[in-house]
């Protein structure tokens, strides 16, 4: 019997030293919310090359060292109001401060989708914030200075402060690190009075990228004309619609927005309203018409994490087949997997509810 006792009293010692075997110990304090992760192997929400340092009014503000320390939260309300918006703006810890641009897309003559003024009125006077873009280079309203700041006018954005068209007076180029395609971005000339950025997106559907959010927003929308010209043609020209394959503009895309990223610092946040969520982009004068309900308003420090935050609502959302079908068919997903590859951010995330 002792022989037998003395056998099982070995085996139990032996089990608990063992790797995977006795109690578990704690992982650290529970989380706000669910973490995601993407499908690449990177997770570093941070560049991994050198910060880019901006030659201009940012050049004060931005950090020697970029890195960003842990999983990036993505702040969400479902509360689609000033007051909404303000919550997850303050969520963020980063205040936009100084000269601020808000870089928004005012959508073309006949489109409603587009953000709505009134929406995001008390946030925009909070920071003293001015409008900003830059002039369109596929046709419609917004080609040039004059017309862009008309469609500005009548769909009510310059009742309460002012529209900067960023490329009027020309452009200047800045680096872009680790690219595939590009070396350089070429920005919208006027970016370089701002002292902070607020990239400010409609999240809706998109005829080439899938979808629409933060990345697109500070890529093809601060890019001057020759600048958009650049991305969709993976830098091969600066004039015209010239496109290249398919991957090629994604990864085009996405590293110009990186080098905005590098360029602005920590002088840069990023907001994604989630309504009227058509499958076609505001630079539609006809959108199709949204077949999916508002979700609401994301905010992130990581621009790959709030766009993943929100393509994973879409998913997530029981009407959201035609939204999903126009990002798949257009792999669009791809863009945040470039993303993480090349240290724009992270597909990993802590969603966290705002809403108490």
């Amino acid at each position: 019997m002792k022989k037998h006792l003395t056998i099982l009293l070995a085996i139990f010692l032996l089990t608990s030293l063992l790797p995977g075997c006795g109690s578990k110990k704690t992982a650290g304090p529970a989380q706000s919310g669910p973490v995601s992760s993407g499908k690449s192997a990177q997770s570093g929400s941070a560049s991994s090359a050198k910060s880019v340092q901006p030659t201009g009014a940012l050049a004060s503000a931005a950090p020697k060292s970029a890195p960003q320390e842990g999983t990036p939260k993505v702040y969400m309300t479902t509360h689609i109001t000033p007051d909404g918006l303000m919550a997850v703006y303050n969520a963020l810890g980063r205040k936009a401060t100084g000269k601020v641009a808000v870089k928004l897309t005012v959508g073309e003559p006949t489109d409603t989708y587009y953000l709505s003024p009134d929406l995001i009125k008390e946030f925009v006077l909070s920071v003293k914030g001015t409008f900003v873009d830059c002039n369109t280079v596929y046709g419609g309203q917004r080609t040039g200075t004059a017309m862009h700041l008309q469609v500005a006018k009548d769909h009510g954005f310059t009742a309460y402060t002012k529209m900067d068209i960023m490329d009027a007076d020309g452009s200047f180029d800045i680096p872009v690190v680790g690219g595939k395609h590009l070396k350089k971005d070429i920005i919208g000339s006027h970016l370089k009075d701002y002292d902070s950025v607020v990239i400010l997106s409609h999240f809706k559907g998109h005829e080439m990228a899938g979808f629409g959010g933060a990345i697109k927003n500070m890529s093809i929308g601060i890019a001057a004309q020759a600048g958009k010209s650049w991305i969709h043609s993976a830098g091969t020209s600066v004039q015209g619609f010239v496109l290249g394959n398919h991957k090629s503009f994604l990864e085009s895309m996405t590293e110009a927005a990186k080098a905005v990223a590098d360029y602005s610092g920590d002088r840069i946040l990023y907001i994604n309203v989630m309504n009227n969520l058509s499958i076609d982009c505001d630079c539609e004068a006809h959108p199709a018409i949204p077949q999916m309900k508002d979700i609401g308003i994301l905010a992130s420090l990581d621009p790959v994490a709030l766009d993943k935050a929100c393509e994973d609502r879409v998913y997530a959302a029981p009407d959201g087949q035609a939204l999903i079908a126009r990002m798949e068919s257009l792999d669009a997903n791809y863009t945040l997997d470039y993303g993480q590859q090349i240290g724009l951010g992270s597909e990993k995330y802590q969603l966290v509810n705002v809403d108490g």
